[in-house]
């Protein structure tokens, strides 16, 4: 202890004082109390202490990290408190607490590194990433971006799960040396830009790592240290008499870092380390704003799709099925658009598959069929002279597992007052050669009501032709793929750059297609029709309908009344 005069000069001052100063009783007296302990380099601890010694303030309290005269250095707590206004001079009291400085920074690295890689763990990481952010976004010395390589090892678990956790450990303990050697190579080399040492590398849980880039010049840096991480990785690891291969997925990231937070920081690369795994793992892909927005629009539609669908934002358009011998329109396809409020109008390829992933194709799909059965059978009332034209509405196999899609055909056809030879519905042919059990069962009991079955993109699934013989199927719908081949009627038509040869098998498959199905007792409709000379050549193998922009692309309910309302449809 000491006693310091209101002018902060030492008074006096106790052995134990001395001792920790590692000074002279005398040559403290009338000593500057704030520089022997080191109170006047921290503003803020120098307007408090200033406060105490004017009696402004009651106490003051912290901590100090002092050299003593052998260069060593010891932490100290530091108090200081007013003495009886009569002295007109406070207490200082300093306490050694180097021990407990020591111990808590021993249980600090427990608590902030992990016990198997003895690398930061994942709290260490963020601390770190978050105090890189904020020096970065005002250090002027610096580069102001930053950089991340997330990694996580491809079949870590099948390790674990064949050669127990115990050799999994050892894994994961030699990859960590390896990833630090490839970070310190990549801070030794680093011959540009200010020096800010090698890339910090943590374990940020299971088989996952990270490897932050403060300081970073640019995307070719970061690619580098990604490319030394697989090339390290892919060298065989001899561990307990076992030699074993593994390979990493790895996701880089490196942007400024004022636009920038931990979260987005650590969003984009996972995002990333998700599409190096999608794109087949052992590599590493670099964060695509244009990809990652896209994927952000597919997460927004899937997560308004079912509230969509009662806010009426589905609407149908209609193509016509043109009979190819006399160009009469003898039914129309149901495609849906979706009026998406911030997107525009969305094509069914843009929401489909999200509808089937999440189960919401059940009940977009019964809106569709209620809608395109009430407009066929409104077309048929409107235009009671000419023969009805029957609607193709498009099915998927969820539709038939996940709902009673008999009941539901059957219920919306009553409320319609739709002939149900007038309705056709449309499966893929991936879709319906794997059919079997209750999808087998909807068909069949369809098929009995009186229902059209078609088989839609044939020609480019399983193609098993034995399941036809089975499946309650009465239209085959040939793919486009193979129509695209008889575009051209005569070789000089082709133009420049192609031989101007169709395709003779494209022509052998279709006419042996068309066969087969007339000989089962099936109608064939040919899509993909845009030119005269591909409806000439379908026409003379035996296509019974065509459906193509040659006739006439999607287009309104109302658009399809007219030309019920002329009769009328360019000849083929």
């Amino acid at each position: 202890m000491a006693v310091v005069d209101r002018d902060g000069l030492v008074v006096t001052a106790n052995e134990a004082m001395t001792t920790l100063l590692g000074k002279g009783a005398r040559t403290l007296v009338g000593r500057v109390a704030a520089e022997l302990v080191d109170l006047a380099t921290d503003t803020r601890t120098w307007h408090a202490y200033r406060e105490v010694l004017r009696g402004r303030h009651a106490r003051l309290r912290c901590t100090r990290r002092l050299k003593q005269p052998d260069g060593t250095s010891l932490w100290v707590q530091v108090s200081v408190a007013p003495l009886p206004d009569e002295e007109r001079a406070v207490l200082l009291s300093v306490a050694d607490i180097s021990a407990h400085r020591q111990l808590q920074d021993r249980l600090r690295h427990l608590q902030m590194h992990d016990p198997v890689t003895r690398l930061p763990n994942r709290a260490l990481f963020f601390e770190q990433l978050a105090t890189a952010l904020e020096r970065d976004a005002y250090d002027e010395a610096g580069t102001g971006r930053i950089g991340l390589v997330y990694l996580d090892l491809d079949g870590f678990k099948a390790v674990n799960d064949t050669l127990g956790h115990r050799i999994g450990d050892r894994l994961l303990a030699a990859v960590a040396e390896r990833l630090t050697r490839c970070a310190d190579e990549a801070g030794h080399h680093r011959t540009t830009g200010p020096a800010s040492g090698a890339p910090l590398v943590a374990r940020l849980g299971g088989d996952e790592f990270a490897l932050l880039v403060e300081d970073s010049t640019g995307t070719e840096q970061l690619a580098d240290l990604a490319d030394s991480v697989l090339k390290a990785l892919q060298i065989p690891f001899d561990l307990a008499g076992q030699r074993l291969s593994v390979s990493a997925s790895i996701g880089v990231v490196e942007r400024q870092s004022a636009s920038t937070t931990a979260t987005g920081l650590m969003q984009a690369a996972d995002t990333t380390l998700y599409w190096a795994k999608a794109d087949g793992k052992a590599r590493w892909t670099l964060f695509d704003p244009e990809r990652n927005a896209h994927r952000m629009t597919r997460q927004a539609l899937s997560s308004s799709l079912r509230a969509a669908i009662g806010r009426g934002e589905f609407v149908l358009e209609y193509q016509p099925l043109v009979g190819m011998a006399d160009g009469e329109v003898r039914g129309v396809e149901a495609l849906v658009r979706w009026h998406h409020p911030q997107f525009g109008v969305l094509a069914p390829n843009r929401f489909i598959a999200l509808a089937e992933e999440d189960g919401s194709i059940v009940q977009l799909g019964r809106h569709i069929l209620a809608t395109a059965c009430r407009q066929a059978r409104q077309w048929q009332i409107d235009h009671p002279d000419r023969a009805p034209i029957f609607v193709s509405v498009n099915v998927a196999v969820r539709q038939v597992w996940d709902s009673d899609l008999v009941a539901d055909v059957a219920e919306i056809l009553s409320e319609t007052g739709l002939a149900p030879h007038l309705l056709q519905l449309e499966l893929t042919e991936s879709a319906l050669m794997g059919s079997a059990g209750r999808p087998l069962q909807a068909l069949k009991a369809l098929s009995d009501m009186g229902v059209r079955i078609a088989i839609d993109d044939f020609g480019t699934g399983y193609s098993n032709l034995a399941y036809l013989s089975r499946l309650p199927v009465s239209v085959l719908k040939l793919d486009g793929a193979f129509v695209r081949g008889f575009q051209y009627e005569r070789p000089q038509e082709s133009g420049a750059g192609d031989d101007g040869q169709p395709n003779p098998a494209d022509e052998i498959i279709v006419e042996a297609l068309v066969q087969l199905a007339h000989r089962l007792g099936l109608t064939v409709t040919a899509e993909g029709v845009e030119t005269d000379a591909q409806a000439s050549r379908l026409r003379r193998l035996g296509c019974d309908t065509g459906q193509g922009w040659l006739y006439s692309r999607a287009v309104s309910p109302e658009r399809i009344a007219e030309l019920l309302g002329a009769a009328a449809c360019p000849q083929a």
